[in-house]
């Protein structure tokens, strides 16, 4: 009413501010502050104007009008009345809908109003309600969370317990259902299904006495489906592959792999060649085994090429090894390394894992987290450019190219010469800058293809890109010759001895899978059986299908 007085008073004055005091109106109101936003009365109109349109708000009485009227005059002298009449009716309304979920948005909205008592209180009744109702396992546990006392919460925390175990189907799974209910029914389940699948692994890679071993240390064997049938299967593949049919050894991997063990021991050689290409080998051994020594490898080498070797090596075995066993794997070495690692081998590791379990989101996180711009990891950048590639993001997959392109460049250029370190080693790490530079060059050369927003920028980076992967060639053109003058039998760059075994292995495979089928032995069931679950080859697997059409 203080300012109706004003308004009244100055309306005695006359002029625009009168008429529109004269009016008392809305309209008018407006009218006045549209012409003379700056007049000395226009303050004063504006709290009239809020006065009335607070007034309309109030005959609607609806949360669209106040919220209407709050989003122009929230600062006004009107607001603090236009918000508790709103909350009040937001209140209301949701005891009116008795529900959880109007309640918490209530309190959501407006968190220390003079209803947050009543609604928390209402809240918290229709919440132990709902302990006894309530099926969804995230809500369930936020419920239990907020009434741990609760006569009800016992048997809630038991249905709970009942949900998670319901969708504990993998390995991680296990572990995090062992993790969030260390004291639950269905723990020594849990645990026997991680000894399952590490028993699996085990089978797969042919090593019969190491999986009994975990058989009978374990107390809870007897919970492990079909233990004993998994044992026969076994024997029955050990008598088929001690047969002295020749086509069976040829059908097998094995007839043409390193031993597993003599891989694992090259990964230690003094030479980097060795060690790349046990790296490489390995990945043909569908085992389990190979997994341990191929990540070592990738952790700790220097040179990236070992380290590429072994990560393209250890995606080849998960992608052949069973489902259920490559996840049990992932998980549990991912459990190993724990959440918490903070080395930044450790770390990217963990991401490398996280990847290759087809967790990208964390894994780029993990990337990230190990990532140095003063020091870039080359296999980030590879990575980056391979998943941005993948993702049709041409552009961002040519600039983490660029980078890769000119830390290859770098490293190349502070390698010792020949004449100041050993000639092998510097010819080993030009190899190593000269896979990076011409990885790079092949991603440029595909981003340059397709359209990106930037394609003069993309064609600068690849013209800079093959510059230097031509001066990274004549640098290992030099090592290389400094290191035959040294050693004239060194293998070059160049070596493909593993990648052309593999192959010419493949192509024996293929042939006596055709020379099997033709003159079929008893065993051949199983021999085919053992060859889809145990091939690193997708054309081998494939020809060993009930349904292949290779005869």
């Amino acid at each position: 009413m203080v300012l109706l007085l004003l308004s009244l008073a100055s309306s005695c004055r006359g002029g625009a501010f009168g008429a529109a005091s004269r009016a008392d109106t809305v309209e008018a109101y407006r009218a006045f502050l549209r012409a003379n936003p700056d007049d000395s009365d226009a303050e004063t109109a504006r709290e009239r104007l809020a006065e009335l349109e607070l007034a309309e708000a109030r005959k609607v009485h609806s949360v669209v009008a106040y919220k209407r009227f709050l989003d122009e005059f929230s600062e006004s002298g009107q607001g603090p009345a236009a918000r508790a009449l709103l909350e009040t009716l937001r209140f209301n309304a949701a005891v009116e809908r008795r529900t959880s979920v109007a309640l918490r948005q209530f309190l959501k909205e407006h968190p220390d109003g003079p209803h947050r008592a009543e609604a928390e209180a209402l809240l918290g009744q229709l919440e132990l309600g709902e302990l006894g109702t309530v099926d969804d396992q995230a809500t369930l546990a936020a419920l239990i969370a907020r009434h741990p006392d609760a006569v009800a919460a016992e048997e809630a925390g038991a249905r709970l317990d009942e949900l998670a175990w319901a969708k504990a189907k993998t390995a991680a799974a296990l572990l995090g259902y062992l993790k969030e209910f260390p004291a639950g029914a269905h723990r020594d389940e849990a645990r026997a299904g991680l000894t399952s699948a590490e028993i699996d692994g085990l089978l797969v890679s042919g090593d019969e006495a190491q999986a009994r071993a975990v058989a009978q240390k374990s107390p809870l064997k007897a919970l492990v489906p079909e233990l004993d049938a998994r044992f026969e299967r076994s024997r029955a593949i050990s008598r088929l592959l001690a047969l002295k049919d020749e086509r069976v050894r040829r059908a097998l991997p094995s007839y043409t792999l390193r031993p597993l063990e003599e891989l694992a021991r090259a990964l230690q050689s003094p030479d980097s060649m060795d060690r790349w290409q046990a790296a490489e080998e390995l990945g043909f051994h569908v085992s389990v085994m190979a997994l341990g020594p191929l990540l070592e490898a990738f952790r700790t080498a220097r040179l990236s090429i070992v380290r590429e070797r072994s990560s393209e090596s250890l995606s080849r075995i998960f992608q052949a090894l069973p489902p259920r066993v490559a996840e049990y794997q992932l998980a549990t070495r991912l459990e190993e390394l724990g959440r918490g690692a903070s080395d930044p081998q450790l770390v990217m590791t963990a991401a490398l894992l996280l990847d290759l379990s087809g967790q990208r989101d964390r894994a780029s996180a993990e990337y990230q987290r190990v990532w140095d711009a003063s020091a870039p990891d080359p296999l980030v950048l590879r990575r980056w450019a391979t998943v941005r590639l993948e993702r049709r993001q041409f552009f961002s997959a040519a600039v983490a190219a660029r980078q890769l392109a000119l830390h290859a460049a770098t490293t190349s250029a502070q390698v010792p010469s020949p004449a100041e370190t050993n000639a092998l080693a510097s010819a080993r790490e030009q190899c190593s800058a000269a896979e990076e530079a011409r990885f790079a060059v092949g991603v440029l050369e595909r981003a340059a293809k397709e359209p990106t927003d930037f394609p003069e920028d993309v064609g600068a980076f690849l013209t800079r890109a093959r510059e230097e992967l031509r001066l990274v060639e004549a640098h290992l053109r030099d090592a290389e010759l400094a290191l035959l003058a040294v050693d004239g039998s060194a293998r070059s760059c160049g070596d493909a001895s593993v990648a052309e075994r593999m192959a010419a292995g493949e192509a024996m495979r293929l042939a006596a899978l055709v020379s099997l089928r033709a003159r079929p032995l008893p065993e051949l069931p199983l021999l085919l059986e053992i060859v889809r679950e145990r091939d690193p080859s997708p054309r081998v697997r494939e020809a060993a299908s009930p349904h292949s059409s290779r005869r």
